[in-house]
């Protein structure tokens, strides 16, 4: 494999990233979402619920494309594996590993987009060997 289809695999693997956490904050403004999720937050013992229900949101509508456009992925892409790894403990491992078939609404989906952020993460970290601004 070249560098080249490597980066361009990467990039994919980046942009539907990308498209799938900005979906899902937009679907949660269109569906009337944030203040049930607020509540729920509220219900697990979170303080100020719906104000993090609408953090996550905004960071999911305005963090997606910025990581979508190859901008600060390490972070944008850290930050969103925090936020999915805590959907992951509150709503998704209770509920089993399966999304569907022998489950339902379980973590599996999670743990993979989690991987992804984190290959993301990963490769495009700065190394601190290389000079200011220089990929590896």
């Amino acid at each position: 494999m070249t560098t080249l289809a490597a980066r361009q695999g990467l990039d994919l693997v980046r942009w539907v990233l990308a498209t799938l956490l900005f979906i899902h904050g937009l679907a949660r403004v269109l569906a009337g979402g944030v203040a049930p999720f607020g509540a729920f937050l509220d219900a697990q013992g979170f303080p100020a619920g719906l104000v993090l229900a609408w953090a996550v949101t905004a960071f999911e509508l305005v963090a997606a494309p910025v990581m979508a456009w190859g901008q600060w992925v390490t972070p944008v892409a850290l930050v969103f594996a925090a936020i999915y790894a805590c959907g992951v403990l509150l709503v998704h491992a209770p509920a089993g590993w399966f999304v569907v078939g022998l489950g339902r609404n379980g973590a599996e989906y999670s743990v993979l987009i989690i991987a992804c952020l984190l290959a993301n993460a990963w490769a495009h970290r700065r190394h601190p060997r290389l000079s200011k601004g220089a990929e590896p």
